[in-house]
């Protein structure tokens, strides 16, 4: 997700489980934040792996 940290990442997340969470968004808007939610999670996930797959190889 372009120069994000993996915290700016979580913030953004936990912004947008908020806004979806009170409910008073338009679908159109709703959808676009599910979006993006899902592509900074995938890309956090991605990030946790690569920081698993590292300390593996240390230990």
């Amino acid at each position: 997700m372009n120069n994000k940290s993996f915290a700016e990442m979580i913030k953004r997340l936990e912004e947008i489980a908020i806004i979806l969470e009170k409910g008073d968004c338009s679908l159109e808007d709703a959808i676009r934040l599910y979006d993006e939610g899902k592509t900074l999670s995938t890309a956090c996930t991605e990030i946790l792996e690569k920081a698993k797959q590292k300390i593996e190889v240390v230990e």
